[in-house]
């Protein structure tokens, strides 16, 4: 597997594999496939367009060059909340999986964004119940502070949310 940050011509191949992701997986997203498939090009390319030292999106592609994994990050904005970022979008694909391949996506992206300057955490949900995530997330350092109960509902079901922190900086 090859790993690297996506690029704009990587747009088609991302908007397939999150939708993918949306459709399989929805307990795992806020997003549903229903309201992003009418916006995944679009988003795709406003993701990708955003400033490395703001967004970096990593792709695994196999040896056929087909996008497999992914996972973001993503710096916020406001100037209270830029010692901040968020994980987001990690996926991924079930022929794949049990590989280490999320391990290694994660770990691409928290050392992307240790490169950030005044970065201090990286945040993360994870729905509560999925156990796999949740202990890739804590082996790479991650610790919960919260959850948020009912935070998502697929129809009549309830998702609660759990929110968990990696610290960059360790006096904090």
């Amino acid at each position: 597997m090859t790993l690297r940050p996506l690029a704009i011509g990587d747009r088609v191949a991302y908007r397939d594999l999150r939708l993918r992701a949306l459709r399989e997986e929805p307990e795992a997203f806020t997003s549903s496939f229903e309201e992003e498939a009418a916006s995944a090009e679009r988003w795709a390319v406003e993701r990708l367009s955003m400033p490395p030292d703001h967004n970096v999106i990593v792709g695994a592609f196999d040896a056929a060059g087909r996008l497999v994994g992914v996972a973001g990050i993503e710096r916020r904005t406001r100037a209270k909340e830029r010692h901040k970022a968020l994980l987001y979008g990690m996926y991924v694909v079930p022929e794949v999986a049990g590989q280490g391949l999320g391990r290694r996506l994660v770990a691409t992206v928290v050392e992307a964004a240790r490169q950030w300057p005044g970065l201090s955490q990286i945040t993360l949900t994870v729905t509560r119940g999925n156990e796999r995530a949740r202990r890739l997330y804590a082996a790479a350092g991650f610790t919960t502070f919260g959850i948020e109960v009912d935070a998502i509902r697929i129809g009549a079901a309830s998702f609660d949310k759990e929110h968990m922190v990696l610290r960059l900086v360790a006096d904090q």
